[in-house]
């Protein structure tokens, strides 16, 4: 290949290279599917995976075509790569590291588009190309946002065709990601950086003039989204952000409390993405005294500092403070990128919010870079022979080590390759996983269960789906509903066929093998034993000792999250489904111990004690529920009926209080599907010897038969 040709393949690369920033500038704040079982973010991610792979690829390819590695210097390239080591030595010590190294990529990624940036950017134009594309999509952002707010809907899906509707999924982060790019606007209107001494042509004014319209055409309409996405905020019930006091006492708890793991709950935290099982496991009783955010189960802390904190340990803030104080320590001060960092020591920032600090820092680095600064310079590495015959990386001259570059060019382009390949694939098959586990959530809307049950067993069958609990979880539930729905359609007296026996004991053991399977991927996470309680307890006479492992299933959700009155009542409905009726109030009375204003744990109380005979102390239990329920007509009217029940045996007449609460509804647990009693009871799987994922394993068999269900 002549040099001719190889001078326009590489011109051809840098150009393609900008494109392909600019257009994921354009294109992540306003990106979305409903393909995926996240609407909004999970598109974003893949977009910017995908994108930097193929930006790695077109730097491999330029190394060879140029024989040379450049890379470019900043003093924010140490720090970045520290925060990347930080947050993936904290998924590897995590508490559920698949989970964590699931929200470890896109992360990884985020960093990787620092540094494909840095490169790039090469002189004036590409600045002005990537500047532009990264308020363009800010300003298509705050369009959509815009009109969804006066009722002006641009897409034709349904789940758009609402007033709060946004393509960041959350109107908080919409308002974030504004935020941050509006003084990026406003910095380049005067323009700065980019003006020269003197600029007397007519050619430079027109261009200083298209510059400053631009920008401030996207920043008036960034302004706007800006303001309508805050005063949507404002209305009640639209900010629910965990308490700043809450946010400090789980992440001091999560680096010194952690049982077992305290040297690497203190260094590591509990993993990148974790936050939930902090929250759960380390949150105060005290925090049901909120009578809005009480129920809420959160997944953010009261702030991105202090989710690194119990996430991601000493380490992780640490290396989060050193990219703060090189930012800071810059001169001139860029701020919109300090405003960014202060945002995370305030507020709490999504997948969605914390990109924009990264595509900032790179375009800093790249304008520092145009002025020649000897911070920000470009460096070529080179292979060079020792005596002794090995090769060492240094900087070198490329006509003295022309042969040694050419070496380390391919092995670059290799490095590429491999990385793109261990990635893309990676990512691809756990897109492809997401899409069809979202076909089979649409088939059960439509109530039909034999298409539900193939998708979650093509989700699962792949190599990134069968990690997934939530995939586990949803699919154990819906083994269950297919074996209730089978065993239903069985008439009343009659006795099912050996073939349909054997398919209603198949999804039952694909059922427990699935919660089972969901609670070993992630055993901090207490949803998961939530849900193998229930399927338990759904199998009470059906199976052997199905109601032993309901209780010790239901025991270690409420272990995880021992602070949540729930967890007690749903114990505790265990207890009364069985009769036991002591253990049913111990339970019952927890719960209200931990909310004293909580109607369903006095309701439930109250039945408890009327099952064990003592009716005056259910009717004081009955009456404490009407004081809480008075706003809500459909639960008073409800108590008022089983008060004058009870007062009715007693012989006592009604007494009337005032003190009204927030509306809860009333009602004892009871398992979502119960199978009919079987005599003997069928064996099940317990809790001991729970499956652990190889890379070798398959899904349970798949029954005979699968029939839809109509719930």
């Amino acid at each position: 290949m002549g040099e001719e040709q190889k001078l326009e393949i590489i011109n051809y690369i840098e150009r393609a290279s900008i494109v392909l920033l600019g257009l994921l500038f354009i294109l992540f704040p306003i990106f979305f599917t409903n393909l995926t079982t996240d609407f909004f973010t999970l598109p974003k991610q893949a977009l910017l995976v995908f994108v930097t792979l193929s930006l790695m690829l077109l730097f491999g390819a330029k190394t060879v075509l140029t024989e040379k590695v450049i890379i470019r210097r900043t003093p924010f390239d140490l720090p970045v790569l520290l925060f990347l080591l930080a947050i993936l030595l904290s998924t590897i010590f995590s508490v559920s590291r698949v989970d964590s190294f699931v929200n470890f990529v896109p992360f990884l990624f985020i960093g990787f588009s620092f540094f494909a940036i840095t490169y790039n950017v090469k002189d004036e134009k590409s600045t002005i190309v990537l500047i532009s594309s990264l308020l363009t999509g800010g300003a298509l952002l705050s369009l959509i946002t815009v009109f969804s707010y006066f009722k002006i809907y641009v897409f034709p899906f349904d789940f758009t065709k609402v007033q709060g509707f946004t393509p960041s999924g959350s109107l908080f982060d919409t308002a974030l990601y504004l935020l941050f790019l509006l003084p990026l606007g406003l910095y380049f209107l005067t323009p700065f950086i980019l003006r020269r001494k003197h600029r007397e042509s007519l050619e430079d004014k027109k261009a200083d003039i298209t510059k400053m319209f631009g920008f401030g055409i996207v920043s008036i309409i960034i302004l706007i989204g800006l303001i309508l996405s805050l005063y949507s905020l404002l209305k009640p019930g639209m900010l629910p952000l965990l308490p700043m006091e809450t946010g400090f006492q789980t992440a001091f708890a999560a680096i010194s409390q952690d049982n077992g793991r305290i040297f690497q709950g203190l260094l590591f935290g509990s993993g990148y993405g974790q936050y939930l099982t902090d929250f759960t496991r380390f949150k105060q009783a005290s925090f049901n005294a909120n009578p809005l955010l009480w129920n809420f189960t959160f997944i953010k802390s009261s702030s991105f500092v202090l989710e690194l904190l119990a996430t991601t340990g000493l380490l992780g803030l640490l290396s989060f403070l050193f990219l703060c104080f090189k930012v800071i320590k810059e001169r001139p001060l860029f701020i919109p990128l300090v405003i960014v960092l202060a945002m995370g020591f305030i507020l709490p920032l999504s997948f969605f919010a914390l990109v924009p600090l990264f595509f900032l820092l790179g375009i800093y680095a790249g304008l520092r870079g145009l002025k020649d600064d000897q911070k920000y310079f470009d460096v070529e590495l080179a292979l060079v022979a020792l005596k002794k015959g090995f090769f060492a990386f240094a900087l070198e001259d490329p006509t003295k080590a022309k042969r040694g570059n050419k070496t380390l060019s391919y092995f670059v382009l290799g490095l590429t390759i491999v990385t793109a390949l261990f990635f893309g694939y990676g990512s691809f098959d756990y897109l492809s996983a997401n899409i069809a586990f979202q076909k089979s959530l649409v088939a059960a809307n439509q109530n039909n269960g034999q298409l539900t049950y193939d998708y979650q067993n093509q989700a699962l069958a792949s190599l990134t789906g069968k990690y997934i609990d939530s995939y586990h979880r949803v699919f154990s539930q819906t083994n269950l509903a297919l074996a209730n729905s089978l065993a239903s359609s069985i008439p009343q007296g009659a006795s099912p066929s050996a073939e349909t026996s054997r398919t209603i004991y198949t999804l039952v053991q694909q059922s427990i093998n699935a919660g089972r399977q969901a609670t070993t991927l992630a055993p901090l996470n207490p949803i998961n034993w939530q849900n193998l309680a229930s399927i338990y307890r759904s199998l009470i006479g059906f199976g052997q000792n199905a109601d032993s492992f309901a209780v010790l299933a239901q025991q270690q959700a409420l272990k995880l999250d021992p602070a949540n009155p729930q967890q007690y009542i749903a114990l505790g409905g265990i207890y009364y489904q069985l009769r036991l009726w002591d253990k049913a109030q111990e339970q019952f009375q927890q719960a209200v111990n931990l909310k004293p204003d909580f109607p369903n744990g006095y309701y439930n109380l109250g039945h408890a004690l009327q099952e064990k005979g003592d009716l005056k102390g259910a009717l004081t239990q009955y009456q404490t529920v009407r004081t809480l329920v008075l706003n809500d007509k459909t639960n008073l009217d409800k108590i008022d009926t089983e008060i004058k029940a009870i007062e009715a045996a007693l012989g006592q007449q009604a007494s009337q209080t005032q003190n009204p609460t927030p509306k809860e509804a009333l009602g004892i647990p009871t398992p979502s599907a119960v199978l009919p009693k079987q005599n003997p009871p069928v064996k099940i799987p317990g809790l001991s010897g729970t499956p652990t994922p190889t890379p070798t394993g398959t899904v349970s068999p798949t029954p005979s038969i699968a029939p839809s269900i109509n719930p």
